[in-house]
């Protein structure tokens, strides 16, 4: 549209979900130009109430978020990971991690989705360097060798040296930039609430292996634990069919009683359980993050922390970049970033993958098997530690913010 207004900026986030925003808020802190495009309202989101949903938020991405200025305003509202009880069925093997093993900060976190959110805004607001563009969707995107520029749905124009999507694992930017996905649909429904119950949890993590998938129960603040139930993909919409005290009944028999009693509180979730990964992580002008880039079986709960991980090394690479007088959205640029968290993510992927098939059956040898495989991890405490320092994301080649340096 001729004479539409140009917002110009050297960064282009497409989707201010929970990664999208953070790595603005690194971007804008660090004293890049960001726009941040998103279809939700912001203040909508930052006055929503309590939706039933909450992430696991590991160790290493507690540093970095505390590192750009986001972490002081969860805190108040996250209930720490204390232990991890991993079992299989009834069975009476087990394995139990304990952050005593390592240290005295907590394994990471667990933090309802509206905290993330409402601190996220208030952290961009903060932030001369951030221009949060919302609500408005994206009509196109143009990239050519020497820029990228989005025509958005009002005629506003934003023409920038890097565009990112953070749309999401059905991102359109990606779509558009023609980047093939490796994906598949696992036959199981990732149910999840959050219940209210009698004694405290102690801030310890419960993952059961049921016959249909992982069921895991996961402290929040106060009395309370967020779910996430596994469930076959046939039996899933009955299940949440069911009105609440029949679902209650249903969701109490794998709870079991160790909490005492039950109380259902907020809405259920439900979504089908998938796989993909990205061809590739950057393009011309364009790099993914977050979903858009890969998504996994939440078996671990590591989705979120997967994405703060992405966040980290793009702003540490584009910071480093700008620093040195480079072109922050060219080839070589995006090209570490690509290289550096393909191999973290591939390998991610695949343990969750093998992990799911692996205990999502109920065949007695494959039971016993591992069943005893836990029962030995946890009688060698070297290689339980090092598991313990994978959960909490402090393994690999981490970028400066997952170590708690400053970007």
């Amino acid at each position: 549209m001729a004479g539409s207004p140009i917002i110009e900026a050297e960064v282009l986030i497409i989707g201010g979900g929970m990664v999208g925003l953070t790595l603005g808020c690194a971007l804008a802190g660090a004293g890049i130009e960001v726009a941040v495009v998103d279809r939700a309202d912001p203040a909508a989101q930052v006055d929503a109430g309590f939706d039933g949903r909450s992430s696991a938020i590991a160790h290493g991405s507690k540093l970095a978020l505390d590192g750009i200025g986001v972490w002081q305003g969860m805190a108040p509202d996250a209930a720490p990971i204390r232990e991890i009880r991993v079992s299989d069925g009834d069975s009476p093997l087990f394995l139990h991690y304990d952050h005593r093993d390592l240290g005295d900060d907590p394994l990471g976190f667990m933090v309802e989705n509206r905290h993330t959110r409402q601190a996220l805004f208030a952290t961009a607001r903060g932030l001369d360097r951030l221009h949060l563009v919302a609500p408005a969707g994206l009509r196109q995107l143009t990239r050519t060798p020497a820029l990228a520029e989005a025509e958005l749905d009002d005629g506003r124009r934003i023409r920038a040296r890097l565009a990112i999507a953070a749309d999401g694992r059905q991102s359109a930017v990606r779509r558009g930039a023609g980047i093939a996905v490796t994906a598949w649909t696992y036959d199981q429904t990732g149910i999840v609430c959050t219940v209210a119950h009698e004694r405290p949890h102690r801030g310890i993590a419960q993952e059961r292996f049921l016959a249909a998938g992982p069921f895991a129960i996961l402290p929040l603040t106060g009395n309370r634990s967020s779910l996430v139930w596994t469930e076959r993909a046939d039996l899933a919409p009955d299940i949440m069919a069911l009105d609440d005290t029949r679902f209650h009944d249903e969701m109490a028999r794998r709870f079991g009683d160790f909490l005492g009693d039950l109380e259902l509180t907020g809405p259920r979730w439900s979504y089908p359980l998938a796989l993909s990964h990205a061809a590739r992580y950057a393009d011309t002008r364009l790099a993914l993050v977050g979903d858009a880039a890969h998504a996994l079986h939440p078996i671990a709960g590591q989705g979120l922390n997967l994405g703060l991980r992405d966040v980290a090394a793009l702003s540490e690479v584009l910071v480093d970049a700008r620093r040195l007088g480079l072109d922050i959205g060219g080839a070589d640029v995006l090209g570490r970033y690509a290289r550096w968290r393909r191999v973290d993510t591939t390998v991610l992927l695949a343990v969750t993958d093998v992990l799911n098939r692996l205990f999502s059956n109920d065949i007695a040898p494959l039971r016993l098997a591992r069943d005893l495989g836990l029962a030995a991890v946890n009688q060698l405490p070297p290689l339980k530690r090092l598991f313990m320092r994978h959960a909490m994301g402090t393994v690999g080649d981490l970028p400066r913010l997952a170590r708690g340096e400053p970007l």
